[in-house]
């Protein structure tokens, strides 16, 4: 069953060619990113300056995925992220950085 975001829940969607993708920041996914990334207030001053690697993206939709299929490997998933571009991912960052600065 293909799930679409929940605005609301402060989640985005990332469509990959296995399908789309749920991202929720919920407080274990950002701990968890946080444990791998550092500080995330240090990350998203990183993506407003530019700087943010595209590894530090990826692991911050690892992290974040919501019923994730238990299947897709980080290196598989890191793949198709990477081949979906740039133009994809961005909206979802986006969000995902909205919901870390406003705390919802």
């Amino acid at each position: 069953m293909m799930r679409s975001a929940n605005k609301a829940r402060g989640e985005a969607s990332l469509t990959l060619e296995s399908g789309t993708v749920v991202l929720r920041p919920s407080f274990a996914a950002l701990v968890a990113a946080e444990e791998e990334l550092g500080p995330l207030f240090a990350l998203v001053e990183r993506a407003a300056a530019g700087n943010l690697k595209l590894s530090e993206m990826v692991a911050l939709f690892w992290h974040c995925r919501h019923d994730a299929d238990a299947k897709m490997t980080r290196d598989s998933f890191s793949e198709s992220v990477a081949k979906a571009g740039l133009s994809v991912m961005t909206p979802a960052l986006k969000i995902l950085l909205g919901q870390i600065l406003s705390g919802q």
